[in-house]
């Protein structure tokens, strides 16, 4: 029997890699990946005393596990210009200078982008180390409240589970039962059977995001700043995304496990490299470059963006550039795939 187990279990890659390659990657992405300490933040310096200011910066503690990169300094702008680098996500902190600071006595107040929670709270550190030389000012998320980060990305991860793990098992299910011949024999192309098969997903995985988003409203207070129809483009084109990597899965799946087991591999690297968990920016670089490929981090950017910072199209349309290239490919793949499974039974005919 241990010897028959054995060859049953070499026959089976895909357990293989759930039992090898699975914990490896575990190993690799919590060993690089799980850190909660930003070690840079992106700071902007506005205001006519700008130059005097970055002096201030300068005497940020150098021991501090935070470092503090200058990015921009511009004496001419004002706090209107500050306000829109935080929401536009360009810089983490900004420090209003001279008559651009509404702070008592003169002194620079320091801008926290509280949406970038880890980022902010490694902000508030290095603001309390500064002591009364400075004011502060938390925007987007006064209280740092962990519940205004996570439902956004909550609202991803819940599409992320619809789109591969209930969709991957629509196929599957057509191959165990013997039906995908029939589909084959069907005057449908590849492209209309997908559509066909992920149309009450899509409906599905709206409906949870509507009710997802108005719960976290409700419950949590979470605000809801920015554009509607942006969030739900957004939404839409990232649910394509996913739910073509589930028909994708399901095309390279002979049984219902089988489907089950691949999505869960896909699953976990978007949880936990998508920014949801772990700051992408207290991640190392080459992991890093990884989150940037899951579907589920420009997710997360867009949700965030929209939702808390109020963020537009100006600022929004990378994710939504880059979502929508994911999802073209991923959906053409799957139809190539789908296409070269029915062709034998279409042939037979």
């Amino acid at each position: 029997m241990i010897v028959k187990e054995f060859r049953e279990l070499r026959r089976d890659h895909r357990t293989v890699a759930m039992l090898v390659a699975l914990p490896l990657l575990m190993l690799v992405i919590f060993g690089y990946a799980a850190n909660f300490t930003v070690d840079e933040l992106k700071v902007a310096v506005v205001g006519d005393q700008a130059d005097q200011v970055q002096q201030l910066v300068a005497e940020a503690p150098q021991d501090a596990p935070t470092t503090l990169d200058l990015t921009d300094v511009d004496a001419e702008a004002g706090s209107g210009q500050a306000r829109d680098m935080l929401r536009d996500d360009e810089v983490d902190v900004a420090i209003l200078s001279g008559d651009a600071s509404d702070a008592a006595g003169g002194r620079p107040t320091v801008l926290v982008d509280g949406s970038n929670l880890f980022a902010a709270q490694s902000a508030s550190v290095l603001v309390a180390q500064l002591g009364d030389r400075v004011d502060s000012e938390i925007l987007y998320n006064p209280d740092l409240e962990t519940s205004w980060v996570m439902v956004p990305a909550i609202i991803g991860l819940i599409l992320t589970f619809i789109g591969t793990i209930i969709t991957s098992i629509g196929l599957v299910r057509e191959r165990e039962a013997g039906t995908l011949e029939q589909l084959a024999v069907m005057p449908l192309s590849p492209t209309s059977v997908v559509l066909g098969k992920i149309s009450p997903y899509f409906l599905l995985a709206c409906f949870d995001m509507v009710l997802v988003t108005l719960l976290g409203v409700w419950l949590f207070g979470v605000p809801f700043r920015g554009s509607a129809l942006l969030f739900g483009i957004g939404a839409a084109i990232f649910l394509f995304a996913v739910l073509g990597i589930g028909v994708l899965i399901s095309t390279v799946s002979q049984t219902t496990g089988q489907a089950v087991q691949v999505a869960l591999m896909t699953m976990l690297p978007q949880i936990l490299l998508s920014g949801m968990i772990f700051p992408l920016d207290a991640m190392a670089a080459g992991v890093r470059w990884i989150g940037y490929l899951l579907p589920l981090t420009w997710f997360v950017k867009l949700s965030q963006g929209v939702m808390l910072r109020g963020a537009g199209w100006e600022s929004m349309w990378l994710p939504v550039v880059v979502l929508t290239a994911m999802a073209v490919l991923v959906f053409g793949v799957a139809v190539v795939r789908l296409r070269r499974d029915i062709a034998p039974a279409r042939g037979a005919r």
